[in-house]
């Protein structure tokens, strides 16, 4: 068997957790990373419901770089939930390119694999044309660009639901992806709670093989680059993105365990994004998730 630099299986799929960085990248997140025993880190590189674009402190970098390589932790970067490419108002739009094109920029300087973005929505009934056309508009030069850089990759991540969302359901990135000619760049981010919110039953026997076989499906194999594994507090299709710890909500652990064990998810990094206090929630459902993968 084949094994990673970090002396692990090729198909080794690490799980961690979405990771705090107040008071410094690598001050926060590193101790943060051990405390919960994460094997792969997300981050916030700027405010999460702002437009700053703050350009990071080189030294942190450097050392949150490192410590991560250090560890075998692959990074990933989680871009402001304003994002927004089908917006209707031009300001939105252009600052969404703007933020991804940061998020990029900040990505290659801590070595980070991918940023994810949300699907965004046309906002306005009779929009959703418009809106795909600038999806493919903003996002292909940005793409490209990344693509000749060698940096992180664009990952994609279908929405809950609700409004005028260009991909909520698993088989809506079809033509998410079709907007930008499938670039190879463009990878996508699998969030369960999104799903469950947007009428995937995976709480159902087999509900998440199911999902993940549309997915694969509707994607191609290789794209799905990055998991976040989050139970949920309301009921299937309600499009309520309310995040509950691996188990105790309405998914449940079943689910879980045929997401860990599912051929699509070999080798993907699974994140949590549920409820904590300090690391104790997310070290709990890491283990959880550990327990339940192959």
């Amino acid at each position: 068997m084949s094994v990673t630099a970090a002396g692990r299986p090729e198909a080794y799929q690490p799980v961690g957790a979405h990771t705090p960085t107040s008071g410094g990248l690598a001050r926060a997140a590193l101790p943060y990373t051990d405390a919960a025993a994460s094997e792969v880190v997300q981050v916030y590189v700027s405010n999460s419901r702002g437009w700053a674009l703050p350009p990071g402190d080189p030294a942190q970098d450097v050392l949150f770089r490192d410590g991560c390589a250090e560890r075998g932790v692959p990074v990933f970067i989680h871009a402001s939930l304003l994002v927004n490419l089908g917006s209707p108002t031009a300001a939105t739009v252009e600052r969404s390119a703007q933020t991804l094109a940061h998020a990029l920029g900040r990505g290659a300087a801590i070595g980070a694999r991918g940023v994810v973005f949300h699907a965004g929505s046309a906002v306005d009934a009779g929009y959703a044309d418009a809106a795909m056309r600038q999806v493919r508009e903003t996002l292909l030069p940005l793409l490209d660009s990344a693509a000749a850089a060698g940096g992180p990759m664009l990952l994609v991540e279908p929405s809950a639901g609700g409004g005028r969302s260009l991909a909520s359901r698993v088989e809506q990135l079809g033509p998410y992806l079709d907007a930008v000619d499938r670039h190879p760049w463009l990878g996508v981010c699998f969030d369960t709670c999104h799903a469950w919110a947007a009428g995937h039953d995976l709480a159902a026997e087999g509900g998440m093989t199911a999902t993940l076989d549309t997915l694969v499906a509707t994607v191609g194999a290789g794209r799905l680059r990055l998991v976040h594994a989050n139970d949920s507090k309301d009921l299937c299709g309600s499009t309520r993105d309310r995040h509950e710890n691996v188990g105790k909500g309405a998914i449940g652990e079943p689910a879980f365990a045929e997401l860990m064990t599912h051929p699509a998810t070999a080798g993907v990094p699974v994140v949590v994004e549920t409820p904590t206090e300090k690391h104790v929630g997310h070290a709990a459902d890491i283990a959880t998730l550990k327990r339940l993968r192959p």
